[in-house]
């Protein structure tokens, strides 16, 4: 478990699954929700920058990290449906929600369907639901990595065998690969390495190929509005996604903005001051030194320091 000073862990049981969750804090709830092939420890440069006015809450989602990694339950509408469920076990009722790429997309989903659980969404690296189409299919090349993975078979033998590609993925994901610490970076391409997590790294994509291209080939969330407000932060230098695939959205929401910022597909690792900075103009909280940690008087699940090896 990467050490992360202010920060402690617990496992919280929510559909089934046995969540790692990561937080530090106090204030205004915030949940993070990280992106492929990461966990909590994404948001690790942002806990120090935050933590003295919001209460951070970083679940590894399902599949990655230290949670669970079930065979089945990785398409967009299960992980969504995973964040719901674990901020009722959590006992939060409404929070301010930060995603990042994979998890940013399932934050999304998450806006749609429950808006009344959310006060803003801030999505790093991700194009919106509606995006240009003529745009998109000009850019689809961008993701040719994906077909590495996505693929049965092949996609979890390369997470597990091939670490090397992994390895280069995070680091053409970032204009600088010098911002990257080695451990930092082997953390990230150990974790998805066992079968278990091959696999639900695999599924992931392969879900997103299965289910969300066809919806957004036909349109199918142009019958969906987004109440909650939502602001999209795309690095210039994404190798994924670039701002012409963003125009449109905004007539399918009541507040969406974009905005374009130095930096490539990994903004929390490269730039967490940017980052930072854009989470406190969106989410105003109070500026206070924290004295205690979210966790404190957490149950019999409480893991200060867990040592639990991926399986």
């Amino acid at each position: 478990m990467p050490w992360v000073d202010g920060v402690e862990h617990r496992f919280v049981e929510a559909r089934g699954i046995r969540f790692h969750v990561a937080g530090a804090g106090e204030g205004p709830p915030l949940l993070f929700l990280h992106g492929f092939p990461q966990h909590w420890y994404a948001w690790r440069h942002l806990v120090p920058l935050l933590a003295d006015r919001y209460r951070l809450v970083m679940p590894d989602m399902r599949g990655a990290g230290w949670s669970d990694a079930p065979y089945r339950g990785y398409g967009t509408r299960d992980r969504s449906a995973d964040m719901l469920a674990l901020m009722d076990a959590l006992g939060l009722d409404r929070v301010g929600l930060v995603g990042h790429e994979w998890g940013a997309w399932a934050g999304f989903r998450a806006c749609l369907d429950a808006p009344d659980r959310f006060t803003r969404f801030l999505a790093l690296n991700i194009v919106h639901p509606w995006p240009d189409q003529r745009a998109t299919r000009r850019n689809a090349w961008r993701m040719w990595h994906t077909a590495l993975w996505e693929y049965p078979l092949l996609g979890g033998a390369i997470l597990r065998y091939w670490p090397g590609f992994t390895r280069y993925h995070l680091r053409r994901g970032v204009d600088d690969p010098a911002c990257w610490r080695a451990s930092e970076l082997e953390e990230f391409v150990e974790s998805v390495r066992s079968r278990a997590h091959a696999h639900a790294g695999r599924a992931l994509h392969w879900q997103y190929v299965l289910r969300d291209i066809p919806a957004l080939a036909t349109g199918r969330f142009r019958r969906e509005r987004l109440a909650v407000p939502a602001t999209v932060l795309l690095g210039a230098g994404d190798f994924a996604f670039v701002p012409e695939m963003l125009a449109g959205g905004a007539g399918h929401a009541d507040d969406l903005d974009s905005r374009v910022v130095p930096g490539g597909h990994y903004l929390a690792d490269e730039r967490p001051e940017l980052v930072a900075a854009t989470i406190r103009e969106l989410f105003p909280a109070p500026e206070t030194v924290v004295q205690s940690r979210p966790f404190a008087e957490a149950g019999p699940d409480r893991a200060p320091t867990p040592a639990r090896a991926r399986t």
